[in-house]
């Protein structure tokens, strides 16, 4: 559905795009995850055709968007990170206008509007300024005109910055239900909002691509071996030792412990080892009574940050 080869951004010698290949198939929601400056803005404006390439390749459906931008953008429905609204219009005002700008048939236009605003629901305050809205409602205005005239691709820019948890949870919702109709590129900080959303994620640092998986499966692939939280009622040299001592163990680690009288350990596991039966012996040998054993878990933060770190820190 969409396809990037070898694509380059430079403003003058600042390189903010460095040779990005990647796919987008249909019927996803893709997260597109980097830290400020790592280069997602002006990947997702040179997609919707806002911002020329240096070089390199990106086609829509099989259109060229530098040398066929109207068919490439009619693919392609944007929501920008400051939705591009006219303060001084109505809600139906605008989208008259916008479906007016998309060049949508006019016998077709009022329907396209009205089925946008239901979507959005946003249908309530069609009549009302769009000064006069909130924050929210402001955002489900930009939604409607992205998603007006039914285009496959939905490109949404940090579509969530600024709102309250009510709000966010809102958007979040929407964006599912949109999901099922289209296919959606999603950037954003909230990295709980990329696992609870996407289906598969893009992480971008210093303009290239340095993961591209499923959420499931970057956070299988970032764990490697297997790490236990710990917590026994020991001294904490006795605790310490004895788990040393597991033949299976290649580190043991002493953490904060939750409770007084008792030791919180992060273990981890030689290659391909399961400790946990051992540690379980290992404790009942030195009369150590566990009062929790669980797998470390690492959240996409962990990952986001491990793997943003590999190719030379954030900015």
């Amino acid at each position: 559905m969409i396809e990037i080869n070898h694509l380059v951004k430079k403003y003058g010698s600042h390189v903010a795009v460095d040779d990005l290949s990647l796919t987008v198939e249909p019927g996803k929601i893709y997260g597109f995850l980097g830290p400020n400056g790592a280069g997602k803005s002006t990947t997702m404006n040179i997609i919707t055709g806002y911002l020329a390439a240096t070089s390199g390749e990106v086609k829509i459906n099989g259109f060229d968007v530098l040398k066929q931008p109207e068919e490439a953008k009619k693919c392609v429905g944007y929501l920008p990170e400051l939705p591009p609204l006219y303060m001084d219009m109505t809600v139906k005002e605008y989208l008259d206008f916008v479906a007016e700008l998309k060049k949508i048939e006019k016998s077709l236009r009022a329907g396209y509007v009205k089925e946008a605003m239901k979507i959005t629901k946003t249908e309530e305050v069609s009549g009302r300024l769009i000064r006069n809205l909130s924050k929210g409602y402001r955002q489900r205005v930009g939604f409607a005109q992205a998603v007006l005239g039914y285009p496959e691709i939905l490109i949404l820019d940090e579509p969530t910055v600024g709102l309250d948890p009510k709000q966010i949870i809102e958007i979040r919702d929407l964006i599912k239900e949109l999901g099922k109709k289209h296919t959606i590129i999603l950037s954003s900080h909230i990295l709980s909002e990329i696992s609870a959303v996407c289906d598969h994620v893009f992480i971008i640092s210093h303009g290239k691509l340095v993961a591209s998986d499923s959420t499931e499966n970057l956070l299988e692939r970032m764990t490697g071996a297997q790490e236990i939280e710990l917590l026994v009622k020991a001294e904490e040299d006795t605790a310490e030792t004895a788990i040393r001592e597991v033949a299976q163990v290649e580190r043991c680690e002493k953490t904060e412990s939750k409770e007084d009288g008792a030791v919180q350990l992060l273990v981890t596991a030689k290659k391909d080892a399961d400790v946990r039966e051992a540690i379980y012996h290992t404790c009942v040998e030195h009369h150590m009574p566990i009062l929790e054993m669980k797998a470390a878990s690492k959240s996409l933060e962990d990952v986001f940050l491990e793997l943003t770190s590999q190719e030379g820190g954030t900015k």
